[in-house]
């Protein structure tokens, strides 16, 4: 098909001179890529955000979606395509009502935003180690890729850091201070020093369950390199497992605990600090729990809730990208090969309560 470029008489009749119409086609201009796909390109990877207490993180995780999807789609759309069409019109320059068709390049409406929709509508948050709605601290979500990250992150057993605030003199049923009164207790006997003594004894102990659990002979050299280095973790599923716990405050009747563990339930801290109470001759409830680190992921990664958008989101993966790489293949080096992971979506954490003196000796939980 060739487009007309002009006319002339002859012989009373009107003639149209064309040219190619590959001609007007080279004239196309070329599509833009969209800011949206680029925007998604960069959010591939972990990122961690602060989860206030009373927000469940299924709330938290569909706002982050939403808040993504906001801002992919509020990106510049692309210049629309263009097509030729062929136009009734005058001749130009004749006297007599001639018309003539025209070939015309006009916008193409098929991708534009009001007839197309949104070109986001849909994106997948993976939610690492979670918080229940009345914890509050560092949680860590993947997109893209990863989500992939997210199943590696619970094979390497990285443990976490809580800080649990205690309450010296009541009991509730479900452990918490707004819980079900169940009893009230005295508590002037109670000191730093029996309380620090406790924490030692619980520790201990879960120590030695850390040996147990990682299946490791403790006369070989391999044992005693990953011992040095601190990386002996549980081959398999466990109970909750503490590394590390101490009294950063003591101030009757509150007290404050920093605890390192894996495997935890925050439902199992809170009953830790009433079985501490019980050690004590006394009772306790929670106050607070609070996650300050989960793996390499620490209060200064997260996300305040304010900062829950697309730039700020991009620019957390980006930065995190060379640390969650480099620190996941030194978690993970250890253990390859020498054990089975679980699927992908199969959390670690145990569901079954742990005594605040060690862990139960139930091996196949």
């Amino acid at each position: 098909m060739e487009t007309p470029i002009g006319n002339s008489t002859f012989g009373g009749g009107t003639i149209q001179h064309f040219r190619p119409l590959s001609a007007v086609l080279r004239a196309r201009v070329p599509r833009a890529s969209g800011m949206g796909s680029a925007g998604l390109a960069r959010l591939q990877g972990l990122f961690a955000v602060y989860k206030p207490p009373g927000l469940k993180w299924k709330h938290l995780r569909d706002t982050v979606e939403l808040q993504l999807l906001k801002g992919l789609n509020a990106g510049k759309p692309p210049a629309p395509k263009q097509r030729v069409r062929f136009l009734l019109g005058p001749v130009e320059g004749s006297e007599e009502k001639e018309l003539t068709l025209t070939a015309t390049r006009v916008p193409t409406l098929i991708d534009h935003p009001l007839v197309r929709g949104l070109a986001f509508t849909s994106l997948k948050v993976g939610v690492g180690h979670r918080l229940d709605s009345q914890a509050s601290g560092v949680l860590v979500l993947g997109v893209g890729h990863g989500r992939r990250l997210l199943t590696d992150m619970y094979n390497a057993h990285l443990t976490k850091d809580y800080t649990v605030r205690g309450l010296l003199g009541k009991a509730t049923d479900d452990f918490c201070e707004d819980g079900r009164l169940v009893e009230k207790t005295t508590y002037d006997h109670v000191t730093r020093e029996k309380l620090d003594r406790i924490l030692a004894v619980i520790q201990g102990s879960h120590q030695k369950a850390l040996v147990t659990y990682s299946n490791l002979d403790l006369q070989t050299q391999e044992a005693y390199e990953m011992a040095v280095s601190g990386v002996i973790r549980p081959m398999n599923k466990s109970p909750m497992l503490i590394t590390g716990i101490r009294c950063l405050q003591f101030a009757p009747p509150e007290f404050l605990l920093e605890v390192q563990c894996m495997h935890e339930t925050q439902k199992q801290l809170r009953r830790l600090v009433h079985e501490i109470g019980l050690e004590l001759k006394s009772t306790a409830v929670c106050a607070q729990v609070r996650r300050t680190r989960d793996g390499f992921f620490t209060l200064d990664d997260a996300l305040l809730r304010t900062q829950w958008d697309l730039p700020n989101i991009q620019d957390a993966i980006q930065a995190a990208a060379p640390r969650v790489a480099a620190e996941l293949e030194k978690s993970l080096r250890p253990w390859l090969g020498t054990q089975e992971p679980p699927g992908p979506g199969q959390p670690w954490d145990s569901k079954r309560p742990c005594s605040a003196l060690g862990p139960e000796s139930h091996v196949g939980h």
